[in-house]
């Protein structure tokens, strides 16, 4: 499940000053391997100055394209993202890692209302999400919300721009800009008062079959809570955390003595023993079991693993549902073992 392959890059396309699009070519044997849903991510494996790098990007293209692209914005003092946007060119290989998460849309027989909110680099599953709405029943709408510093910094604003025209009475775009004033535009960020327009003014009396959510945490908690007061059930509120404010870890000052911990995983079992003070994920690597992970910060679902014996718990989770932790799942990157003996298998999940 952790294997990753070597992929040719097989387009640059800037979309921004500071972002990048990334298309890569899938070899015929390898295509069942990377066939997505809309709004899952890659995890891009590099080695920079000896160092291996893992980071997670949606991926911005429909499944029905035929294409793997994800799009990356630079950031500051980001190492990978900083390579990406100003060494990266066509022809160069990258270790690409099976796509997966769970931020997705799954189509039906009836026609559905969708609208997502979206800031800055979180538009890229979303394009992916909104394509595929329009494309999979004719009369799907899609409401997006999207916030960005100016026309020039926002990403996919040509593809977007496209969208419009193709689907003229299925597609609706609200954009929103904090440092710049634009006609058909509003001024500001994504707020409260920005939801309560668009779902109480603008598009006053539709009802929407779903919601997705992504870019910054706070943007999120926002959006969300805004949605929830005017009575949309949670259950149709999807979001995926780009960035996540940092959590103190007081669990582990709590802790005290060892934990014997096997791991399963591609098939394999490993055993070693390990302070309950540590992070399992961080344990497992130490050990140099080749498990699965990306983000490292619980946003992103590259490393849940379920429990098979024994009981660990986690330091922060916006990922896994109540019923999922219930069965057993944690992610492994957050969570510290509880009991003597702790069991967790990568495999099922």
């Amino acid at each position: 499940m952790s294997d990753s392959h070597t992929l040719q890059i097989t387009a640059v396309e800037p979309l921004t000053p500071n972002s990048v699009a990334l298309t890569f070519k899938v070899p015929e044997n390898l295509k069942d391997i990377y066939t997505f849903e809309a709004g899952q991510y890659i995890t891009i494996k590099h080695h920079i100055n000896g160092q291996e790098l893992r980071r997670a990007y949606s991926i911005s293209s429909a499944p029905s394209s035929g294409e793997l692209t994800v799009g990356i914005k630079k950031m500051p003092e980001g190492t990978f993202s900083v390579y990406a946007n100003e060494s990266l060119k066509v022809g160069d290989v990258l270790e690409v890692m099976p796509p997966e998460g769970r931020f997705i849309f799954e189509s039906g027989p009836r026609a559905k209302k969708v609208a997502a909110f979206a800031a800055g680099s979180g538009i890229t599953p979303i394009m992916s999400i909104a394509q595929t709405v329009l494309e999979s029943h004719p009369e799907n709408i899609f409401v997006l919300v999207f916030g960005n510093q100016s026309p020039e910094e926002t990403m996919y604003f040509q593809k977007i721009q496209e969208l419009k025209q193709k689907y003229t009475n299925r597609f609706f775009v609200q954009y929103i800009y904090s440092r710049s004033r634009e006609d058909d535009a509003l001024f500001g960020r994504i707020e409260t008062s920005t939801v309560n327009f668009v779902i109480k003014n603008k598009f006053k009396g539709t009802t929407f079959d779903a919601f997705y959510l992504c870019g910054p945490e706070d943007m999120i908690h926002a959006v969300s809570d805004t949605l929830k007061n005017n009575g949309v059930d949670g259950n149709l509120i999807h979001f995926e955390l780009f960035t996540s404010a940092d959590t103190e870890d007081t669990m582990a000052e709590n802790l005290e003595g060892m934990t014997q911990v096997e791991v399963i995983l591609d098939d394999e079992t490993f055993s070693f023993t390990m302070d309950k003070k540590k992070l399992v994920l961080d344990a497992v690597l130490n050990e140099d079991i080749d498990a699965p992970y990306s983000c490292q910060g619980g946003v992103c679902s590259s490393c849940i693993a379920r429990i098979k014996e024994g009981k660990a718990e986690m330091v922060k989770n916006q990922i896994l549902t109540d019923g999922e932790v219930a069965e057993g799942l944690i992610l492994t990157c957050q969570a510290h073992p509880l009991t003597p003996k702790l069991i967790v298998d990568y495999d099922d999940v």
